[in-house]
């Protein structure tokens, strides 16, 4: 069975920047795409980004591109996102997800696509 923990999470300004981590265990990590998701109070949960077990491929929500980054150390079972330039409409719950497919599938951004999931970490942007 595969755990998967997140850290990192934390109160930052708008502007400022945070990583977080998702560290895996019960599995072999590099077996699985995995992926962050969101959930901002009172709405649905999103997808943030994704990233092939390979790291090969790294899909964005177009909300984030070209503010986070998704990155993966197979070796560490980790995977990382950089969040940059922050705004007050990143504050949520972040979660680590995990898929039994190495590759991103059409459907990457979807929920049921993944079978494991982290408990989530707070990250809120003050204005």
């Amino acid at each position: 069975q595969v755990q998967l923990v997140e850290s990192g999470g934390g109160l930052v300004q708008a502007g400022g920047s945070l990583r977080l981590s998702c560290a895996a265990s019960g599995g072999t990590f590099s077996y699985y795409a995995m992926a962050w998701f969101r959930q901002a109070p009172g709405k649905e949960r999103e997808v943030v980004a994704a990233i092939s077990g390979s790291a090969g491929v790294a899909n964005y929500a177009d909300s984030v591109k070209g503010r986070f980054t998704i990155s993966r150390d197979n070796a560490q079972n980790t995977v990382y996102l950089q969040m940059n330039s922050l705004k007050p409409d990143d504050t949520a719950v972040y979660y680590c997800a995990g898929d039994r497919s190495r590759v991103l599938g059409g459907r990457w951004y979807q929920e049921s696509e993944y079978e494991y999931w982290g408990q989530g970490t707070q990250v809120t942007v003050s204005s």
